[in-house]
């Protein structure tokens, strides 16, 4: 496994400095997100085809089960949660296969920020992390002072990250200094807890959107973008992931800063899974295939990738009722 150290810090100073020194000037945001190149449809869907028909041994296939799992942020986000669930689901999170010391326990747990303390206490002396939601998720239809509060409440509970929604709405219309001010702002709310800006992919119409949205949050200070709230259909594709880890790449070429990528929502199988992590590091290389620096936003995936890696070690499935529900 590729040696990382956790996504580096971006202040408020430093992202006005980032977008000005693109550009030359002060008051660039326009200007460079008018220089972001358009996407290639085709060639993003064809380079994507082309991937997905790559062969993975057996060791290599168990290696990358297990990095699959260690990736994953299982997730919890429903009006009926309660303390207790949140345990089970931290429980689950530390021991995801119960009697096998071999399997990993996942990156992070996602839950509601009135839940963040649960979690911890839940998940105290594992190296599982707490992550919540904020700033109105997950439409982002409120007002800013309360997305900027309840973010402070969320990292002042204990989160290490914060998932935060852009708002689609001013971004569609075009109104991008107020979309990058807001994540610059919830940056900075954040404390010392790490910023993953979901872009809500499925609303933004186009591959053009998808890549001017990324390169927008990492501008602002993003540690992570993130396609999908998982609550819009459709959430996470290959394509559009794709043409996230290219925005990536290429911002940084230009700047210098590593940012991480969280593919959320409707995947479901290990084979996608897989098909993910050969994306990843085709386009982005080894330095990315860590938990730090990449995320599967899959709830519904472990117990697949469970079942997987059982196939693989002993040459036949066993039904989802031997691993616990999520």
């Amino acid at each position: 496994m590729a040696t990382s150290t956790r996504p580096d810090t971006l202040s408020r100073e430093r992202a006005h400095e980032l977008v000005r020194s693109w550009d030359g000037r002060p008051g660039a945001l326009g200007s460079l997100l008018g220089r972001v190149s358009s996407v290639d449809q085709v060639g993003v869907e064809e380079r994507v085809d082309a991937l997905k028909k790559r062969s993975i041994k057996k060791q290599s296939k168990l290696w990358a089960l297990d990095l699959a799992i260690r990736m994953m942020d299982l997730t919890t986000l429903e009006g009926k949660d309660t303390p207790g669930k949140v345990r089970a689901l931290c429980q689950k999170a530390m021991t995801p296969q119960p009697g096998d010391p071999s399997i990993p326990s996942v990156a992070a747990i996602c839950v509601y920020p009135s839940l963040v303390a649960d979690a911890k206490e839940a998940l105290t002396g594992s190296n599982v992390k707490v992550a919540s939601v904020a700033t109105g998720f997950p439409s982002g239809q409120t007002f800013r002072d309360i997305k900027l509060a309840e973010t402070r409440a969320a990292a002042e509970a204990g989160a290490d990250e914060i998932d935060m929604v852009i708002d689609r709405g001013a971004f569609l219309t075009g109104d991008y200094l107020t979309v990058f001010e807001e994540i610059v702002d919830v940056k900075e709310a954040c404390g010392d807890a790490h910023l993953k800006v979901i872009l809500e992919t499925g609303e933004l119409e186009t591959y053009d959107n998808v890549r001017r949205a990324s390169v927008l949050a990492m501008a602002a200070g993003a540690d992570f973008i993130k396609t999908s709230t998982g609550k819009v259909v459709p959430a996470a594709t290959l394509p559009v992931t794709l043409v996230m880890l290219e925005a990536i790449r290429d911002f940084e070429r230009q700047t210098g800063r590593q940012v991480g990528m969280k593919p959320a929502g409707g995947i479901r199988v290990s084979k996608e899974a897989i098909q993910y992590l050969v994306v990843l590091y085709e386009t982005l290389g080894p330095r990315w295939m860590s938990p730090d620096w990449f995320r599967f936003g899959a709830s519904s995936l472990l117990n697949d990738v469970l079942m997987q890696i059982e196939k693989e070690r002993t040459g036949r499935y066993q039904g989802p009722d031997h691993f616990t529900l999520d």
